[in-house]
Order: structure tokens, then C-alpha cells, then sequence
């Protein structure tokens, strides 16, 4: 080096400006590392969000899961709300439940508001009430077909009440019934009907709020014949688009494509649920040959309560 070139001289060594510059520094990485994670769960989100939806998928998850639950849950009046929220790895719509009593009497028993999840894969996740319900209406219904509530019990309670109570019940044939034939049980029309005998566990069942969504032509003014038979006729084309990888689910509801598909094809009714019977008509409805029990499951003074 030339002795006549200048020297470069350092700065002094400055802690104070040494730190902020340190600090402007790290502010600046964990910004852009912020900004790059809330873009990336943004994508993931909104991208998943699409995948999730897509096509008809919403409508079908109310369809088939909404419509689902409601079978897995008689005991229960169902209303599923919109759909869908979405999360990154899941798909949910929530659904709103109170337990059925009879009419005119006490107020059903508000269960609450439960969410309905699938995952991304369209796995559905743990499911609230269903066989922990242990409700009247579900024991009753459990019934069906076994040696319990045999008619000379349930003559004997039948026997103890007064007339004018209303009751909910689950009248039981002896046999199953077709439409035709179900046309000279008055009392059925509008009612819940039972398309299987299953004692011990929880049959399918069906009526005019089972499945959410307005059919072409589907109407609330039709004699009693003839709703019972647009009540079987939807249930049929709700079994129609189910599809094999439903089954998975399906048994998430103590249901199976099997089971559904010779319940809609038979069309054949093992007995139904009435809200509004009364005390004195069952106690003749009891004595009808074709009926084996009546399954007696509310009336309207409350049976839990102790005074």
C-alpha cells in the first residue's frame, strides 16, 4: 500500500445502533415469515374450502348425513341448519334437536345444537345422541318385535289412565302391512312409520320431515292414503342416491346400504309412532288383531316427574 493513500478509519463500535439495527433486522424476518404463514393457511384454507365444496357436495352432505341423522335419531325432532363450515381438514353443519313428547302436553326436552363433521376424506366423525339417547321413544321403539310391553301389560296401564290424555306411542302390527293395507289404521296418517322390525336396537323409520329438501310435485294437502304414499315414494328416492361409498357412514348411524335398500323396496310398514293418540282409542286399538302390541313411551303428565 502507498504510504501517501489515505487509511480507512472504523467507526467506533456503537451498542445502542448495533441493537436496533439487530431488531429492525429480526422485526423484518418475522414479518415476512408471518405474512408467508397467513398466505399459505390463507391458500390452504380457501383452496380446501373449493376442494371441499365442490360440485354438490354441500347439498349432498345434508342430503345424505342430515338425512341420516335423522333416521339414527327418532326420538328426536331434527332440524339441520345451512351447510357448511369449512376448516382445512374438515367440512360440518350443525343441526338442532328436541326430544319428542306427546302432543299437548309437556314441551319436548331441548337436546341442543350438535355439529355434524366430515373430514377432508368425507369420513364422517363421532356422532352425538343416536344409541346414548336412551330416551322413552328410543326404548319403545327398541322394543319392537321383542317379548316386551306384551298387550295384557300395557291393557293394564291403558286401564289406569284417564281417557281424554294424549299419548306417544308406537303401535306394532302383528304383521307388516302394505300401503293399501295400513289405509284402515286412520290414526298412521301423517305419523312416523316403521319400515323394519329390529328388537333391540333402533329401526328405520320415516316421515314428512326426514329429508329436507322439496321434491318436484311433493305436497302437504293429500288424504291420508296418499301421503303416506309420497312420504314412502321419498324415502325410495333417498335410498336411490345413495351410493356404495356411503356405506362407511352409513354405519356411523347404525345403518347399512342392505338394510335401507329392502326397507324401500319392500315398502312394507311393521308399525308406527303417534304423537297425538289418545288414551281411549288405543285402548281399543289394542284389541285389534292385527295389532301384537302398542309400545306406550309419553302421555301428557310428565311420567318422570316424582310429585
Amino acid at each position: 500500500m502507498n504510504e501517501d493513500e489515505p487509511v480507512l478509519e472504523l467507526p467506533d463500535f456503537d451498542p445502542k445502533a448495533t441493537r436496533r439495527s439487530v431488531r429492525r433486522g429480526i422485526v423484518r424476518t418475522a414479518s415476512l415469515v408471518l405474512a408467508v404463514l397467513v398466505a399459505v393457511a390463507l391458500v390452504a384454507t380457501l383452496g380446501s374450502a373449493v376442494v371441499q365444496k365442490r360440485g354438490d357436495r354441500e347439498q349432498r352432505m345434508t342430503d345424505v348425513l342430515g338425512t341420516a341423522f335423522k333416521i339414527y335419531n327418532p326420538a328426536y325432532s331434527i332440524v339441520v341448519q345451512d351447510c357448511c363450515q369449512t376448516t382445512p381438514l374438515s367440512m360440518s353443519f350443525t343441526v338442532d334437536a328436541i326430544e319428542r313428547r306427546a302432543e299437548g302436553g309437556f314441551e319436548g326436552r331441548a337436546a341442543g345444537t350438535y355439529t355434524i363433521t366430515q373430514d377432508f376424506f368425507g369420513r364422517v366423525g363421532r356422532l352425538p345422541l343416536g344409541n346414548y339417547a336412551n330416551t322413552r321413544l328410543s326404548t319403545s321403539l327398541a322394543n319392537f318385535g321383542t317379548t316386551l310391553d306384551q298387550k295384557d301389560q300395557v291393557r293394564k296401564v291403558l286401564a289406569r289412565l284417564p281417557d281424554g290424555l294424549n299419548a306417544l306411542a308406537v303401535v306394532e302390527f302383528d304383521k307388516p302391512l302394505s300401503l293399501g293395507e295400513l289405509g284402515a289404521f286412520p290414526a298412521a296418517c301423517a305419523a312416523r312409520l316403521v319400515y323394519e322390525r329390529r328388537p333391540g336396537a333402533t329401526p328405520i323409520t320415516w316421515d314428512t320431515t326426514t329429508w329436507d329438501r322439496v321434491l318436484p310435485g311433493m305436497r302437504i294437502d293429500l288424504p291420508c292414503d296418499k301421503s303416506t304414499a309420497q312420504d314412502l315414494e321419498h324415502f325410495r328416492r333417498w335410498v336411490g342416491m345413495l351410493r356404495d361409498h356411503d356405506e362407511g357412514n352409513l354405519r356411523r348411524f347404525d345403518l347399512s346400504l342392505a338394510r335401507l335398500r329392502k326397507a324401500s323396496a319392500d315398502g312394507l310398514v311393521y308399525g308406527y309412532v303417534d304423537s297425538m293418540a289418545r288414551i281411549k282409542d288405543l285402548r281399543k286399538l289394542i284389541e285389534d288383531p292385527r295389532v301384537r302390541t302398542v309400545h306406550l313411551a309419553d302421555v301428557t303428565f310428565d311420567l318422570d316427574d316424582p310429585r
